[in-house]
């Protein structure tokens, strides 16, 4: 039968996302977990994978389009139903939806038939037919999608000066490009001539600031990833009760072992591979720490998924590894590698950003001492891994000596780990890290 395709949620609690492009053309055969479409979110754009097979009848939503979650997107005919056939059964079913005029009224985009899906001048990616925009009468309520209003919002632009390009002469984010912020100046109303004053002495100069009145700086407009970061941060911030545990942990042993592996051709691992292969251990050593918090439960697992937070040139990423607790170290290091690559390339699909109970930052690699992270909810705790130095430390004989020392920092939510649980959980985390030997088994 004939398979309608929505648009997904790929970000928790998101109402609308946006057609990044069509990796596959009207036409084509589309096997399940082929990748369909990209789809652009605040954070990323992802490849979401095709759940059922068919035919690419009709693309509904041209790339760089945007429409609400659960809007249809695509039409996929079965196996031997022709491209009309499911045009024709997508249509006449409304594609199975009727958005409402406030949730998606400028996306009821109608199928494209089934003559512009087979003919031969065809373009790849058919633009949804739309109405002309109406004249908007004077006081007539403007339909305004919420993303719309929050990129509004954020550019100052006045939506009463817009207009609506979508059907019925709704506003949608392409009518926003283009415009600048603000909004224009009233006509100047004339002013009374004011009585000339006698020329002032002239100010005495101001105090050496050490900084030039005429500093000069240049606005970089927010990327949506940036935006979506410095929200969920702040609603981390002052929703999860933090607090944080530090730790010392000596890296010699490690540092060594790292070296043997290393030295067999064909095998590279990282420090980090170490740090989250031993985040892992210390979950089986303190199973009760394994967990998140939900509104109505404590939810343990049993099974240990475990971000990594990756920096790419919009900002951070934090894709998770599966299943930790099952990987040998070098198994680890190629799944860490692959994802960390495909965060760069924009290439990660949907369910790879998804769940985990914890998340390992790691700075080290810019010499950076210590820091502090904040939590990713709904996960529960973060580590945060400084560099590896040598210090002074005492030696079991009481001498002081030097040592390799790597500080790291535990962020834990309250809610979830109590202080006692979370310093154990650390203990366990320090006692694999400076008995390396331990992660291997």
């Amino acid at each position: 039968m004939t398979v309608i395709v929505r648009m997904p949620e790929i970000a928790t609690g998101s109402d609308e996302a946006a057609i990044a492009g069509w990796l596959v053309a009207v036409g084509e055969t589309v096997a399940v977990g082929q990748a369909l479409v990209e789809i652009e979110t605040e954070k990323a754009t992802v490849e979401f994978e095709a759940e059922q097979p068919g035919t690419l009848a009709g693309i509904l939503l041209a790339a760089g389009s945007t429409a609400p979650v659960g809007a249809p997107i695509a039409v996929l005919a079965a196996d031997g139903e022709s491209m009309a056939d499911a045009l024709a059964a997508a249509g006449a079913a409304g594609a199975g939806t009727a958005p409402s005029a406030e949730a998606g009224a400028d996306q009821a985009h109608k199928p494209v038939s089934a003559e512009a899906a087979v003919a031969p001048t065809a373009v790849p990616v058919p633009v949804p037919v739309q109405a002309a925009a109406a004249p908007e009468a004077p006081g007539a309520r403007r339909f305004v999608s919420p993303l719309v209003r929050k990129l509004a919002r954020e550019r100052g632009i006045e939506l009463v000066s817009v207009r609506g390009s979508g059907p019925g002469g709704r506003i949608v984010r392409r009518d926003l490009d283009g415009i600048g912020g603000g909004t224009a100046a009233p006509a100047a109303i004339p002013q009374p001539a004011q009585p000339s004053l006698p020329p002032q002495p002239a100010a005495a100069p101001l105090a050496s600031t050490g900084a030039s009145a005429s500093a000069e700086w240049v606005d970089v407009p927010h990327t949506g990833m940036r935006r979506a970061i410095a929200r969920r941060l702040a609603e981390s911030k002052s929703t999860v009760p933090h607090f944080y545990l530090v730790a010392d942990c000596r890296v010699d042993a490690l540092l060594e072992l790292r070296s043997q592996i290393n030295a067999v051709e064909g095998v590279r691992v990282s420090v980090n591979d170490f740090v989250v292969k031993a985040v892992a251990g210390a979950f089986r050593d303190v199973p009760a720490a394994n967990a998140i918090w939900t509104e109505e439960a404590t939810r343990r697992f049993t099974g240990v998924d475990i971000a990594v937070a990756v920096s790419v040139p919009t900002g951070l990423l934090t894709p998770v590894v599966r299943g930790v607790e099952r990987m040998s170290l070098g198994e680890l290091g190629t799944a860490i590698r692959d994802l960390a690559g495909r965060a760069r390339e924009g290439k990660l699909k949907q369910h790879e950003l998804e769940g985990g109970s914890f998340s390992v930052s790691n700075l080290g690699m810019y010499g950076t001492s210590e820091f502090a992270a904040i939590l990713n909810p709904p996960q529960s705790g973060i580590l945060a891994v400084g560099a590896a130095q040598q210090r002074p430390v005492v030696q079991a004989d009481g001498t002081v000596g030097v040592g390799t020392v790597m500080t790291v920092t535990l962020s834990a939510d309250h809610r979830v780990l109590d202080g006692a649980l979370a310093a154990e959980w650390l203990a366990a985390f320090t006692q694999r890290i400076e008995n390396p030997l331990s992660i291997l088994v």
